[in-house]
């Protein structure tokens, strides 16, 4: 028998990634009920595995959960584990707010019901958040956004195979869905049809993922009075004063003017029927999972088949999830407690001070701001609030949910859902809470916030090989502390920019200092532009003000290396790698490259060392290596 040829082995110099995950990508296996395993969701796994044993033993009274609330998130869990009762029950639980959808027939009637729809979840042919005012950030403001598509992106519906094969996948799911309700089949049809149509409505004036990630260009504060001319026969102002009875806001933002000036061409009288029949359909898909497993099995088939997720996750799985998203801060107290604790929760917050400080350093040396543009970007750093592990208490709100035994499943996530629609809403007459956490303890992620500047890391990331007491300096520097680097490079990038100390919107950058910092953002744009990946290629307009933070975060914890004994920089790039390692279905990858504004964890691990000298001397890494960039054509910004 004729022996294989074994094909050489990675080269470092070649290809950072492979070499440091080759390995790794070859035995790894994605479970069946996801589409993506890797760094970030072997850490998510771990982290489930381990509070769903914890729920289990809260249930069977084996362990006591300590918090209140989380106590009442172990009722949710057992309120949905119970598939007899949801089973048994079907749809019929929906059937009255259904009801209340088919009963509009005018405007007219749409204007009397729309403020009780806000309440209880039911879709409007716009939506809207109570948010930071970008303006002045101690108060909040209302923001209308466009209502949800049924295809992930608007650039789908301009790609005639991916729309009829994503279409048809829809509409299969929702015809079985829709043969479950109490439509007879003709209604059925309509139903199903009128959805499609609406949504062709509201496509043709959405903002693609594209233009959602230049969240400054969002901003458009609008007078309610003449927001509420143009979503006429709608009446906009009328539903704000019953929503917030003497105390309506005066302006609104209209964080996309193409639906707001063209609303006439998606509500009038000859639409309505449409928009009802897009209504109850959606209504439908949210509230399946409430509902039977049936139906909450076929509720998730559209966007499974998109990503290549084989099967359902087992019911003590999805019970974990539902309990432990509603009573999310909570449950991330407990975990934080439990499993992280005070002593880490210190030594990461040094680490992020240290990087903090040696940001301040790396700016005052900056080659294109102005000195007093620096002088504010140090103040910026400084105002920083550091929110690492998990919070000291959580918010008391979570004791006002409190659940009884004779609920079911569906009136109980129905109570939460009315419960945290008012919540919300409630926030637009109060100042901002600037204590709130953006993410709760138990999450895999991190993330900056410019309206509040804070960046937030959930004890759930920080562990290995993002993080471990344990583990050596560098490889914690090229893991986390490039990660947390990276949030603070938001501060500086592309929207960021545009944010002062207070997360307010305010232009204190100089007209030359914009101009320099543009050539930057183009530079780091056309080297991520157009690479092909899995089949398509990446948008680098989309991904630019991720990469700007990957290069800030990385340059800025190279800085610390250099302040280290013996520094062993090829441990730092190893680890980078390391956090980035990804295996994902084929649909999965593709949906990333469409609306994800970060770039594909490979080309995060491969691009970003290239722009900087320490990569080069760690690795020995020379023209005609696959790992090399001349250096006229590196990038580094912060």
């Amino acid at each position: 028998m004729k022996k294989e040829k074994e094909s050489a082995p990675v080269r470092v110099q070649d290809d950072l990634y492979n070499y440091v995950n080759g390995e790794w990508m070859k035995t790894a296996v994605i479970p069946n009920d996801k589409p993506v395993t890797g760094g970030f969701v072997c850490l998510n796994d771990d982290v489930e595995k381990t509070l769903m044993a914890d729920f289990a033993a809260f249930a069977s009274g084996e362990k006591d959960p300590g918090l209140p609330a989380v106590a009442d998130a172990v009722r949710l869990y057992e309120k949905a584990m119970d598939t007899k009762t949801r089973n048994e029950a079907g749809m019929k639980p929906l059937y009255p707010l259904l009801e209340k959808i088919r009963g509009i027939g005018s405007i007219a009637d749409l204007n009397e019901a729309a403020a009780e729809f806000v309440s209880l979840g039911i879709p409007l042919p716009f939506s809207f958040e109570v948010m930071e005012d970008p303006r002045n950030t101690d108060d909040q403001a209302l923001v209308l956004w466009d209502p949800e598509i049924i295809l992930p992106d608007t650039s789908y519906y301009e790609k005639p195979v991916p729309k009829f094969y994503m279409m048809l996948l829809w509409k299969g799911m929702v015809k079985k869905i829709l043969a479950l309700s109490p439509l007879d089949k003709k209604e059925q049809r309509e139903y199903l049809r009128d959805a499609v149509r609406f949504d062709d409505l509201i496509r043709r004036k959405a903002l693609s993922s594209r233009e959602m990630a230049d969240y400054v260009k969002l901003i458009h504060p609008v007078s309610t009075e003449e927001i509420s001319g143009q979503l006429k026969p709608f009446d906009f102002a009328g539903l704000l004063e019953k929503l917030w009875p003497g105390q309506a806001p005066a302006e609104v933002n209209a964080s996309n003017p193409r639906l707001t000036e063209g609303f006439k061409e998606i509500l009038n009288e000859e639409t309505l029927p449409l928009y009802v029949h897009w209504a109850y359909v959606k209504t439908v898909l949210k509230n399946a999972a409430s509902l039977s497993t049936e139906l909450s099995d076929l509720s998730h088939r559209f966007m499974y088949k998109l990503v290549g997720i084989k099967e359902e996750p087992p019911i003590e799985k999805q019970a974990y999830r539902i309990a432990s998203s509603a009573y999310g801060e909570p449950v991330g107290l407990y975990y934080g407690r439990t499993y992280f604790g005070e002593e880490a929760k210190t030594d990461i917050t040094d680490m992020v001070k240290e990087i903090i400080e040696t940001y301040k350093l790396r700016v005052k040396k900056n080659a294109f701001l102005a000195e007093e543009t620096k002088e504010m970007a140090v103040r910026k750093l400084s105002a920083i609030t550091i929110k690492m592990g998990y919070p000291d208490a959580y918010d008391d709100y979570f004791d006002t949910l409190k659940l009884t035994e004779d609920q079911s499943f569906f009136e109980a996530m129905s109570f939460i859902r009315r419960k945290n629609i008012r919540r919300e809403l409630d926030k637009l007459t109060l100042p901002t809470d600037f204590s709130r956490w953006a993410m709760p303890g138990h999450m895999v992620n991190a993330c900056y916030d410019p309206f509040k500047n804070d960046i937030t890391f959930p004890a759930a990331i920080l562990q290995k090989p993002f993080y471990d007491v344990r583990q050596k300096r560098e490889e914690n520097l090229g893991g986390i502390g490039a990660v947390i680097g990276h949030e603070i490079s938001h501060a500086f990038d592309n929207n960021g920019s545009h944010f002062d100390e207070k997360g307010n919107l305010k232009d204190w950058w100089k007209e030359e200092d914009f101009k320099e910092f543009d050539k930057r953002i183009l530079a780091m744009t056309e080297q991520y532009d157009g690479i092909p990946f899995h089949g398509g290629k990446v948008n680098g307009g989309l991904v630019v003000s991720e990469n700007i933070a990957d290069n800030g975060g990385m340059a800025v914890t190279l800085e610390i290396m250099h302040s280290l004994p013996e520094a062993d920089f090829k441990a730092y790039f190893m680890n980078w790698a390391r956090v980035w390692c990804m295996k994902a279905r084929e649909g999965y990858y593709k949906l990333l490259l469409t609306n994800d504004v970060h770039s594909p964890s490979e080309l995060r691990a491969n691009m970003t060392p290239r722009n900087f000298s320490e990569w080069y001397e760690a690795f020995d890494v020379k023209e005609g290596d696959g790992m090399f960039i001349a250096p006229e054509k590196r990038v580094s910004i912060w």
